[in-house]
């Protein structure tokens, strides 16, 4: 706008993405744009009629290296130098500048650390939705002495969200299992962001799927490398990616087991002990729980708990508070009611989202353990 507040103009309606962070050029006559596209974070010089100049890409998370959720952290100085957090799937976050278009990397803080241990190797997968034939971005990471004349059991990582995106970046977690002699599968099911609005609304109010149909055809795909033992499948995922892990094992026997983190598992009681009850009532549903009552028992995986025969482990934080422990409970007593394996972990002071190391360590034991407990003996052998 001009200083006056008059010509009012969006700059960015051309790009279809969501930007997330911006700072000014020297001048003032454009702007540093992040914004992430099909799961790898940018920065571009966006001129104030909208063009876009690339800038830097591979932006990624500078602390959160849990999982490979996109996102990251640029600064700008007076004379138009960018200074960001980048990465890859093998290298973990380090400090670039950008000074005239060429890139540089500053720190190499990870390298000893690195330099010590084996990391699986990551790689693009091809996938088709089974539902519409949509294309679903996917990765796949092989374990460490990765032998392709063999076939490795299979864990599928699912995002939160929905409204969240997974990248081909660094995740500490991943590389943990597959380290463990697991292939991991991870992917950008609808409703993901960086794809569009028109991608990320494929579940508005209809959440879950066919996100579900996404997420099978990312399996089905990773079979099809001729890489995964088809009989030694497991599925995790937290928030968002909890829930569907609840819902997969409601729809499918294929799994050996499941652990379901922190999920909402009727969407009623859940919603009304969430700290976001007005936005998920508002935004997610076009009506109010006492409303349309229906509506949120077919989207509520405890709607399809009849049919769980997999072994789920359930884990959610003491103190969460965006997906309550209320939730995770139910679903652990309707698993004990129909006598299906299961557990009940609680991790000792955490929230929503983890934060201490400890509390990474509890999760990933907890899964790690309970998977293995599953796992054929063959399987181990090979």
């Amino acid at each position: 706008m001009d200083r006056d507040g008059g010509n009012v103009r969006v700059v960015s309606e051309k790009l279809d993405r969501s930007i997330t962070a911006y700072r000014w050029t020297a001048d003032s006559r454009n702007v540093f744009v992040q914004y992430t596209d099909r799961g790898v974070t940018r920065i571009d010089r966006m001129s104030l009629d909208g063009r876009l100049t690339p800038v830097a890409d591979h932006v990624v998370e500078g602390a959160d290296i849990d999982l490979p959720y996109t996102g990251g952290e640029f600064s700008s100085a007076a004379n138009d130098v960018v200074v960001y957090t980048g990465g890859a799937t093998d290298r973990l976050p380090e400090l670039f500048v950008v000074r005239r278009g060429k890139v540089e990397q500053l720190t190499r803080s990870s390298q000893a650390a690195l330099a010590s241990v084996q990391l699986g190797q990551t790689r693009h997968l091809e996938v088709k939705s089974s539902f519409d034939g949509r294309p679903i971005d996917a990765w796949m990471i092989t374990p460490p002495n990765f032998d392709p004349a063999k076939k490795y059991p299979l864990i599928l990582e699912i995002h939160g969200g929905p409204y969240l995106s997974y990248g081909p970046q660094f995740s500490h977690g991943h590389q943990l299992w597959a380290a463990a002699g697991y292939v991991v599968v991870y992917s950008n099911p609808r409703g993901s962001t960086s794809y569009g609005e028109e991608f990320a609304n494929l579940v508005h109010n209809d959440y879950p799927s066919h996100d579900y149909d996404d997420l099978m055809s990312a399996v089905d795909a990773a079979i099809q490398t001729g890489n995964v033992d088809a009989d030694e499948l497991f599925v995790a995922g937290h928030s968002g990616g909890g829930v569907l892990t609840a819902w997969i094992v409601g729809k499918t026997h294929r799994f050996r087991a499941a652990a379901s983190q922190s999920p909402i598992i009727n969407w009623s009681s859940g919603t009304l002990a969430s700290d976001i009850a007005p936005y998920v009532t508002h935004y997610w549903f076009d009506k109010l729980p006492w409303e349309a009552p229906d509506a949120y028992w077919a989207h509520s995986p405890l709607s399809l708990v009849g049919n769980v025969t997999t072994p789920t482990l359930v884990v959610v934080g003491s103190v969460d508070v965006r997906t309550p422990g209320t939730e995770a409970g139910q679903l652990y007593q309707a698993l004990q009611i129909r006598n299906v394996p299961t557990a009940l972990v609680k991790i000792p002071g955490a929230y929503h989202v983890l934060t201490r190391p400890s509390q990474f360590a509890a999760r990933s034991n907890a899964i790690l353990g309970w998977f293995e407990r599953y796992r054929r003996v063959a399987s181990r052998e090979r």
